[in-house]
């Protein structure tokens, strides 16, 4: 039987990416994620993969580039580059001269600016979203959680991963490579700790062993919104986000679930 929850606000319109890069020894590709500050009140302490809110000027420059993208979908994009920009120090989604020293500069413009179309016009650097591959999209908006983000959820790669990596220490307090199967496993050790769509989504990415095997699933797999919902089923309460969207394990015992 399925429960209904009283539905909450409309969400806050965010998006974060999953970002591959060959693992040095070989094996299952690496992922980089992110532990998240205790004093946040969304997700603290908690491992997450890199991203935010969509700022009012992601949405500005996102109706202006144009382009085959959808104005909203753009402005989502944007605000993956710039969050990951600003997280992380790596440019991705970009287009330009870019190299360390270029991408350090620009994230501390951005870090003055808080903007993404200057630090373009600034570095003469242009949008590359074709870099970017819809994943998935998760809106918990029928759950009693502090905040509701209605989040996208992108893929880039990075190949051989030569690159350095930096938490911004504001948001974040740590950033580190692993491969999904070894971030289930760290959970499981309890090294470190998930909410419910990210143990979700380590558990999809696990399934592959390259980034073109997770974009090729990506792309047979429409995009559509997944809201979990409370399932009450062999005595017990289950958060369950249905069958089809591409996902190994589609549910999990409420009682055992981290929510942001």
């Amino acid at each position: 039987m399925r429960e209904t929850i009283e539905t909450g606000p409309d969400g806050i319109p965010a998006a974060t990416v999953v970002i591959f890069r060959n693992a040095p020894a070989g094996g299952p590709p690496e992922i980089l994620m992110t532990i998240r500050s205790r004093e946040m009140v969304f997700a603290g302490g908690m491992a997450v993969f890199p991203g935010g809110r969509v700022d009012p000027a992601d949405f500005d420059l996102g109706a202006r580039i144009g382009g085959p993208l959808d104005p909203d979908e753009a402005a989502h994009q944007v605000a993956v580059v710039r969050e990951t920009l600003e997280e992380t120090g790596l440019a991705i989604g970009l287009s330009g001269e870019i190299d360390a020293d270029k991408a350090r500069a620009a994230r501390s413009f951005l870090q003055q600016t808080g903007e993404l179309a200057p630090v373009l016009d600034h570095f003469g650097w242009d949008l590359d979203l074709q870099q970017l591959v819809p994943f998935a999209r998760w809106f918990p908006k029928n759950e009693r959680i502090p905040r509701v983000y209605d989040t996208r959820f992108y893929l880039a790669d990075l190949g051989t991963g030569a690159v350095e990596i930096e938490a911004d220490l504001s948001e974040n307090t740590h950033l580190f490579w692993t491969s999904a199967q070894d971030a289930l496993a760290a959970a499981e050790q309890g090294d470190i700790k998930l909410i419910f769509p990210t143990r979700r989504n380590l558990e999809r990415l696990a399934l592959f062993d390259s980034f073109a095997a997770a974009r090729a699933q990506a792309e047979a797999i429409p995009v559509r919104t997944i809201t979990p919902y409370i399932d009450e089923s062999e005595g017990r309460s289950w958060l369950h986000i249905g069958e089809d969207y591409g996902y190994p394990v589609t549910r999990e015992a409420l009682e055992t679930v981290a929510r942001g």
